[in-house]
């Protein structure tokens, strides 16, 4: 097989894009996994509601790229806020499938409320004027917005993942989870510490999906496919590992781009054939604790 270098490294680029959405989705799912012991399924729909709340305000109101990149993660992660504080709290004592049921059909309720409005077909957004064109590095030409979204991916999940895992913040919010009455005692509101948390890992779908708008056509099913690779991703992972999370996230998304060079018809079904190996090697998944 005869493969040019700059197709390959087009490809390993939109494999490393792929994987920085996967990243940060991933993220998001083991924040709220692993500080709240919720599996969150409405999570490819709050990433599609950062996407469509982005075109909406864009088509309808004028507002640019640039300022909803600030504020769809903040109205998204309030609207989590919400979600946590009206149905999410109670049912954390209970088992994780009520959780999973629970999010499941949330997020029934949200694509079907988009989808009754704006239909499956795809809604174009134009790439802000700041980053179009490509960037001419000799071997390839790199398309100056996909470059934005790999660095701007990055710089959210090392932050996320510092401020967890480095930070007195981070320790009291990993103390709450596991010991709240213990971290109470010190004068800590921990239920809002965990709503917050929510919100914040909810905001990190947001975030995703604003990211996305330019790259995929914008639509109220974009979650769906993407959110079922995002599991695997966690699982791969580990449940609740941060670091996992991102690595494996970046990691998937380049082994998926190769695999669309070298064996195209395994490429939609690469990451679950690795999620059934680490699964059978590490149930607890690569970076994750044996219990």
């Amino acid at each position: 097989m005869n493969i040019s270098l700059p197709a390959l490294l087009s490809q390993l680029l939109l494999g490393l894009v792929n994987g920085s959405f996967y990243a940060i989705l991933s993220l998001g799912l083991a924040v709220i996994f692993g500080l709240l012991n919720v599996i969150n399924f409405a999570h490819g729909a709050l990433f599609m509601l950062g996407a469509v709340l982005t075109w909406m305000a864009m088509n309808y109101l004028g507002v640019n790229y640039w300022v909803m990149l600030l504020a769809a993660p903040v109205l998204i992660g309030l609207f989590g806020i919400l979600i946590e504080r009206l149905l999410l709290r109670w049912i954390y004592k209970l088992d994780h499938l009520y959780g999973l049921l629970l999010t499941l059909g949330l997020t029934l309720l949200i694509e079907g409320v988009f989808r009754s409005v704006y239909g499956v077909s795809g809604l174009p957004y134009d790439t802000p004027e700041l980053l179009t064109g490509a960037t001419d590095l000799g071997f390839m030409m790199l398309p100056n917005y996909r470059a934005w979204v790999v660095v701007a991916s990055l710089v959210v999940c090392f932050a996320t993942w510092y401020v967890i895992e480095k930070t007195p913040l981070g320790a009291l919010l990993r103390a709450g989870t596991e010991n709240p009455r213990l971290v109470e005692a010190f004068g800590i509101n921990v239920p809002l510490m965990i709503t917050l948390t929510y919100g914040f890992g909810v905001a990190l779908a947001a975030f995703a999906g604003v990211l996305a708008a330019p790259v995929y056509q914008v639509s109220p099913l974009m979650g769906q496919n993407l959110i079922i690779v995002v599991f695997a991703v966690v699982v791969i992972g580990g449940m609740g590992s941060i670091m996992g999370s991102i690595l494996t996230g970046l990691g998937l998304g380049v082994i998926e781009g190769l695999t669309k060079v070298f064996y195209p018809e395994a490429s939609s079904t690469v990451v679950f054939v690795i999620m059934v190996i680490v699964l059978l090697i590490r149930p607890a998944g690569l970076f994750g604790k044996e219990k």
